[in-house]
């Protein structure tokens, strides 16, 4: 059996080796009021399912409702299983799987985005070379030291991992990172 098909101890965990798990980003659309995150993650978390990304901000202030982005993984029927809970929080005003939509749309996944702030020992003539690196990814240094430089990186994720496998050798420090912040393109809203 496959490492990624072990049971996680969840009474919910029901998977065929014939299923594929795939990662979807699911944007929730919730009431903005105490508690609401909780429960939210206390779904995930109370039925064995793992949340790779999470992001959740106010967007529209009058009405106040906040949107929440989660990266999940699973299988098809687990995915559907993961919407159909989250639409039955009551501050839950609507689901929607950004990556069913996207497909649906004849693209391969929606636009996906993250913000991440890397520190960097800058010393010697390693100096030059973090410089130059971080030019060819655009990350823009928001602090510089003699002794050290903080680079703020806009992009895919994929994109962020690459930097950080190639500047770790130049002594990476710190990572910290936003999580996906995604949209589907095309005209209409969520």
């Amino acid at each position: 059996m496959n490492a990624h098909l072990q049971p996680t101890g969840s009474a919910y965990f029901i998977q065929k080796e014939t299923e594929t798990v795939e990662n979807h980003t699911l944007s929730v659309l919730v009431a903005n009021e105490p508690g609401v995150l909780a429960r939210v993650i206390g779904l995930f978390s109370g039925r064995g399912y793992n949340i790779e990304s999470l992001t959740v901000s106010e967007t529209e202030h009058e009405s106040h409702l906040s949107r929440i982005t989660i990266v999940t993984r699973g299988t098809p029927g687990v995915l559907e299983q993961i919407k159909a809970q989250l639409e039955r929080i009551v501050p839950v005003h609507r689901v929607v799987d950004l990556t069913v939509r996207a497909r649906q749309n004849g693209q391969d996944r929606p636009i996906e985005r993250e913000v991440a702030l890397i520190k960097v020992a800058g010393r010697g003539e390693d100096r030059a070379e973090t410089l130059r690196l971080a030019d060819a990814f655009h990350a823009k240094v928001v602090d510089a030291t003699l002794e050290h430089f903080i680079f703020e990186i806009t992009g895919k994720s994929s994109k962020i991992d690459q930097f950080l496998t190639i500047i770790k050798p130049l002594g990476l420090i710190e990572v910290c990172r936003t999580g996906i912040a995604a949209m589907n393109r095309g005209p209409q809203g969520m």
